[in-house]
């Protein structure tokens, strides 16, 4: 029986002192890890190599982290975890909205990142859903296969990042049934507290904009009112 392979990481950082330390320490952690010192180094590394995840500085020269999310979201569904500094709580919002799965705060402690980046990664692969739970969920002109975890709009195959994927399968594993937003904080593998329950806000206003004819009128992704958020397929 083979080994799994080594995850790989692609650490985006203009910082090389920073870079060099997060290579070593991630390395030691059992991961293969690249290096780029900013976002032209960085598309060059990814059109030539396969990444499991993406830990990208948001404050960088030339292209800052936050563009460069936006723009690989539109062809690339890697996971990507922003570092930010302390004060930019705006930056943060952006950074969620433009697609990133996470965020983590400068300064941080190493062992944070390696929890916040194994998370991401357990987010990845397909879960299999309960068995009580019909194969497909239809969202109107939208449908949901619960077994591969895949979300389509008539023959069009909708890009989910990680943590869509995991909210969607969170939703699906319990439809009809409103889920809180500190269970979805819990399960998404996050640290509890308003600033991870404001992220997983913005994660829903994103889905939404993938299952809604009207994102700002969810019909299937609903807010229950004093109780968190529902899928209700048809």
């Amino acid at each position: 029986m083979t080994a799994d392979p080594q995850p790989h990481l692609l650490i985006v950082d203009d910082d090389e002192r920073i870079r060099g330390l997060l290579q070593k320490f991630l390395m030691r952690s059992g991961f293969l890890v690249s290096g780029a010192r900013d976002a032209a180094h960085a598309r060059r590394l990814l059109a030539g190599l396969e990444f499991d995840l993406i830990v990208l500085d948001v404050m960088m020269p030339g292209e800052d982290g936050i563009s460069l999310t936006q723009s690989l979201r539109q062809h690339l569904m890697t996971p990507i975890l922003l570092l930010t500094a302390k004060g930019e709580t705006q930056n943060r919002i952006e950074g969620l909205e433009a697609g990133a799965d996470d965020y983590l705060v400068k300064p941080f402690e190493p062992k944070e990142l390696l929890l916040r980046i194994n998370a991401i990664l357990r987010r990845v692969p397909q879960m299999r859903a309960a068995e009580t739970v019909p194969k497909v969920l239809h969202l109107g002109q939208v449908r949901y296969d619960v077994d591969r975890g895949e979300l389509w709009n008539g023959t069009d195959l909708v890009r989910l990042t990680a943590t869509e994927a995991a909210l969607m399968r969170i939703f699906a594993a319990q439809p009809g049934e409103a889920v809180t937003r500190e269970k979805l904080v819990g399960d998404l593998g996050r640290d509890e507290g308003q600033a991870q329950e404001r992220a997983v806000d913005v994660q829903i206003t994103r889905l939404r904009r993938k299952i809604e004819a009207d994102p700002k009128q969810p019909r299937y992704l609903q807010t229950v009112r004093g109780e968190g958020y529902m899928l209700a397929p048809d």
